[in-house]
C-alpha cells in the first residue's frame, strides 16, 4: 500500500461520495495517484465550490490525496483483509451507504459530479438557519434543494394551484392554516417542500405536483436528521402524538 502526508481540510461527504464511487469502479481496491481517473477526481475536486479558495493550499485534493482517500475507502471494505489507513468515520458511513443502496449511490455521485461542472451552485453561509441541515446526497445537492424550495415564483404558482382547485392554503402534514389563526396578516402564508429525492429531481423544470405545501415547524421536522421523512411519514408521527 502507498505512503502518504497528511491532509489539513476535512473531506466532505459529497467529495468522499465521489471517491467512494471511483474505487467501486475499480473493484473496491484502491488507486494510484498516476491514475487517469484519480487525476480526473482531482481536477473535478478542485473545481468544487465545497471549501473557500483562500483556505486550500497548493496540495489540496491534489492526485496523492485522492488516491489516499480510496485506500481509506477500500481498507475500510469488510472483503479487505490487509492493514487498514486511519481515514475517518465518514469512509465508512459513505462506504456503508454505496454497499446498501448501489444504484441509488451511484445516481447521488452522478448527480454531484454534474452539479460542479454546471458551476452554478451557492452553497448556504454559516449564517444562514438552513446551514446545519444535513443530507445524505451531500451539500451540493442540498444547496439546490433548498434555491429550489426558496424561489418565491414556484412558491407562488403552487399557492395558486392549491387555491384554484378549492383547496385550503394549510400545512399538508399538521393542518395549520395561518390566514385562519393570524387573519389578513397570514393570508397565503406558508412554505413548499420539494419531495423528489434530491439526487432524483435533477435540474429539470419543477412541476407543481412535486411541491407540498408545509409550515415552518413541519418543514424544519422534515430537514432534521438523516434520512428525510417524507410528508406522509411525518403525518404519521403527528397522529401517533397522544
Amino acid at each position: 500500500m502507498p505512503k502518504w502526508g497528511g491532509m489539513s481540510i476535512n473531506w466532505t461527504r459529497d467529495e468522499i461520495i465521489l471517491a467512494c464511487d471511483l474505487t467501486r469502479t475499480n473493484n473496491w481496491n484502491g488507486l494510484d495517484e498516476k491514475d487517469r481517473r484519480v487525476l480526473d477526481l482531482s481536477l473535478l475536486l478542485n473545481e468544487s465550490p465545497l471549501h473557500p479558495v483562500e483556505l486550500r493550499d497548493q496540495k489540496f485534493r491534489n492526485p496523492a490525496g485522492v488516491a489516499r482517500k480510496t485506500w481509506d475507502i477500500a481498507t475500510q471494505h469488510p472483503d479487505y483483509t490487509g492493514q487498514k489507513t486511519k481515514g475517518n468515520k465518514l469512509d465508512a458511513i459513505v462506504l456503508n451507504d454505496f454497499l446498501s443502496a448501489p444504484t441509488k449511490m451511484q445516481t447521488v455521485a452522478a448527480a454531484i459530479r454534474a452539479e460542479i461542472l454546471r458551476g452554478d451552485t451557492m452553497l448556504p453561509n454559516q449564517d444562514d438557519p438552513d446551514a446545519e441541515i444535513e443530507a445524505l446526497e451531500g451539500r451540493l445537492l442540498l444547496a439546490r434543494h433548498l434555491k429550489r424550495e426558496r424561489n418565491r415564483g414556484l412558491r407562488n404558482r403552487k399557492v395558486e394551484s392549491v387555491k384554484k382547485a378549492g383547496l385550503p392554503v394549510a400545512c399538508e402534514v399538521c393542518s395549520f392554516d395561518f390566514g385562519a389563526t393570524y387573519g389578513q396578516r397570514g393570508l397565503d402564508y406558508i412554505e413548499v417542500h420539494h419531495v423528489l429525492p434530491l439526487h432524483a429531481s435533477g435540474p429539470t423544470t419543477t412541476r407543481l405536483s412535486d411541491l407540498v405545501l408545509l409550515c415552518a415547524n413541519c418543514h424544519r421536522m422534515i430537514h432534521h436528521g438523516n434520512p428525510w421523512l417524507t410528508p406522509k411519514d411525518l403525518k404519521s408521527l403527528l397522529v401517533r402524538t397522544p
